[in-house]
């Protein structure tokens, strides 16, 4: 970049045409803000309401050259195509480290490219920069980033500094003062952690934030959507091992409630110290109950669960809540146990204690914790992974994807989320026989997709960071759809593990093939796309997107926005489009942590608000079905009843699409209500619904 276009390179880009009020309202809250002598600002966007568009757009207004970082190669490419498709007059982007373009746009990697070797300095210890730690591209940014001077610094999905790069990118700000510096991303401030609350002040301050995804849905600029689930049970040899590792645990329990355990008895102890509430050897009156259940929130809420259980009288002073009305899980016997050890029987000095101790730290690892010398220690079990990868969601997904085809046809288009394309860790040999080495890997999904005559049909295709894949027939299609629009591509189709990969050369990598595949997908050619997280999960546009089926075990806020946002943009060739997002969850009926999967999809829809069957826009599983509670699953012999149900909402599209009452006027704020089902009560949050407690009001 030289001449005067280096010193002014926005000079004469127009401004795109149709911004939406929410992006004007941000850009007008931005320039307010630096109007007020700040250089940081970090703004919040539902995935799918233009954060891209939003933050070119405030980039030209500031006039100076602009420098891009984004998570993957995916979403460098959309950055670049934003810039030149959307922007009148635009000079071009590059994606080089000598940062020599009007727009830059790069991936966290090609900055934060540490050296092992620097970790420590000369003489053994830490090294104190992470600047100092970069290898000598990375540095190559760093100084090409000084010598730019005033320049705009865009943050895509900038959540990701919170958990990976965010010590680095602080540490760089700190040596650019000129820089202006705004984040983007879909997370909300309410659903930060603290630490995370804290780092986003550091590198940004208060964010400008736009309308909540309910409110973007009322307003026309979400497609409007469902979320749905399907319950199953695990295959006949994965109940069969879980049952197994479920004895030496049952049997511990059992023996627990044996007065003859230990010298002072399980539930003795839980009665002098839940029930009674006393110091040993104290005569001062009880601890109040609403003080203890604050000070021991956890054991308060075990020991209910022990007394709806009948193990335990009822404390007095307590109330026995819809969380508490059912059996106790393996975390409510960890909880109490951890306490009776440490409290207990290691203080005891009695002989047979320490074989109680003994017999409770061998069963332990049965349901994934260990006992230490400071306590009981969580840790992922055997148990959990059987439950998150077992088979049997594999055949749920064939299920689904079956009956989204006989509702929608061949508008379906459907996308299948994992966390990783092919395991590469060895199975442990514990459960050699229970699962596939590949159990939950992408690939996997796509072989056993292509194994049924039903999913086979749809032309499946697996797409990530470093794989393309599909049946032979699909494989040849898509080679030749990708050639005919990019002749200088030379592709193979490679035969392999009963599947066909598009290898090649002319540039076959990543950030070509995915915009490709994604363009084969919407115009027909794969009805259905498999991929992980990392690739398609965040920032990946596909706009004919109608169906997600979720098999990913993250649970984070950002993590959950992110995925469902993929089927939420709208769609210009359906305008009635309405998107159904499914969750598959594996539930081991009788096995202590058998509820594993179950507590991961609660975590996943806590704070995400979706509408219900009653047309409220809510939070929490309540919005899947009015019968789930997020305090235990549904009886296994109801599971069959409740996919039947689910099966039946994916076929009413049109119905949902009322609910939504998209065009209404809303109140885009939060309130609580108190829910009445089944003679119980439930309190959840709710946000922009109907004429309900809890729903959108009118204005005024």
């Amino acid at each position: 970049m030289t001449g005067s276009r280096a010193a002014e390179p926005m000079t004469g880009v127009r401004a795109p045409d149709g911004l939406r009020v929410h992006q004007t309202e941000a850009l007008a809250e931005l320039e307010r803000v630096f109007a007020g002598g700040r250089r940081r600002a970090w703004v919040v966007l539902p995935p799918g309401t233009g954060k891209t568009l939003a933050g070119l757009e405030a980039a030209r207004r500031l006039g100076r050259p602009v420098v891009v970082l984004g998570p993957n190669t995916a979403i460098q490419g959309q950055w670049v195509r934003e810039w030149t498709q959307r922007f009148e007059n635009a000079p071009a982007a590059g994606t080089g480290r000598a940062l020599a373009d009007a727009v830059n746009v790069l991936t966290y990697q090609a900055l934060a490219n540490f050296d092992p070797d620097a970790e420590v300095d000369e003489e053994g210890g830490a090294a104190g920069s992470h600047i100092e730690r970069l290898r000598p591209q990375g540095r190559e940014v760093v100084e090409a980033m000084r010598g730019l001077g005033a320049f705009t610094l865009l943050l895509d999905e900038c959540h990701h500094l919170l958990d990976t790069w965010g010590e680095l990118v602080a540490e760089l700000l700190r040596e650019l003062p000129e820089a202006t510096v705004i984040g983007l991303t879909a997370t909300p401030p309410e659903r930060l952690t603290r630490a995370e609350a804290e780092l986003v002040d550091e590198l940004f301050g208060p964010a400008v934030t736009g309308p909540s995804i309910p409110a973007a849905v009322r307003e026309g600029f979400l497609a409007p959507f469902a979320e749905l689930a399907w319950l199953t049970a695990p295959t006949a040899e994965e109940a069969q091992w879980l049952a197994a590792e479920a004895e030496r645990f049952t049997e511990l329990t059992t023996d627990l409630l044996d007065p003859g355990f230990a010298s002072v008895p399980f539930l003795e102890w839980l009665d002098e110290r839940v029930v009674a509430r006393r110091r040993a050897g104290s005569d001062r009156p009880a601890m109040p109950w609403p003080r203890f259940e604050r000070e021991h929130p956890e054991l308060a809420a075990a020991a209910l669960r022990f007394h709806h259980a009948g193990l335990l009288a009822l404390p007095e002073g307590a109330r026995v809540r819809e969380e508490h009305r059912h059996a106790p899980g393996a975390a409510d016997w960890v909880c109490l146990l951890d306490d009776y050890v440490m409290r207990c029987l290691r203080r005891s000095g009695a002989a047979g204690d320490a074989a109680a101790v003994e017999a409770i730290r061998a069963a332990l690892p049965a349901v994934g914790y260990a006992l230490t010398a400071r306590g009981v220690r969580g840790g992922r079990s055997p148990v959990d992974r059987v439950l998150a990868r077992s088979a049997a969601k594999t055949r749920a997904v064939r299920e689904i994807l079956g009956a989204e085809h006989a509702a929608l046809g061949d508008r379906l288009r459907a996308v299948v989320l994992c966390d990783y394309e092919r395991a590469t860790a060895t199975l442990p040999a514990r459960l050699t026989g229970v699962l596939d080495e590949q159990a939950g890997a992408a690939r996997l999904v796509l072989a056993e997709l292509l194994a049924d005559e039903r999913t086979a049909a749809l032309e499946p295709v697996l797409v990530t960071g470093r794989t393309v894949a599909a049946s032979a027939r699909t494989a040849k299609a898509l080679a030749e759809f990708c050639v005919a629009r990019e002749p200088g591509l030379r592709l193979d189709p490679v035969a392999g593990d009963g599947l066909v990969e598009l290898t090649g050369t002319g540039g076959w990598q990543s950030r070509r093939w995915v915009p490709l595949v994604t363009r084969f997908f919407e115009e027909g050619g794969a009805r259905v796309l498999i991929g992980t997280r990392a690739m398609l999960g965040e920032g990946w546009d596909a706009r004919g997107v109608n169906t997600l089926v979720d098999l990913t075990e993250a649970t984070t806020a950002t993590a959950v926005v992110q995925t469902r946002g993929r089927a939420l943009r709208t769609d210009p060739a359906w305008p009635e489009k309405t998107a159904h997002t499914w969750s598959v969850v594996c539930v081991a009926a009788g096995h202590p942590k058998g509820a594993a999967d179950f507590e991961r999809f609660v975590r996943k829809h806590e704070g995400y608000f979706g509408i219900t069957d009653a047309g409220e826009v809510m939070a929490g599983v309540a919005h899947v079905h009015a019968g789930l509670s997020p305090y235990a699953p549904p009886e296994e012999g109801e599971f069959d009843r409740f996919n039947a149900v689910m099966l039946r909402r994916a076929e009413e599209r049109p119905r949902v699409r009322e609910l939504w009452r998209v065009g209404e006027p809303y109140d885009d704020r939060l309130v609580h209500t108190v829910r009445v089902a089944g003679g119980g009560v439930r309190r959840g949050p709710a946000a922009v619904g109907g004429a309900v407690a809890g729903a959108p009001v009118p204005p005024g």
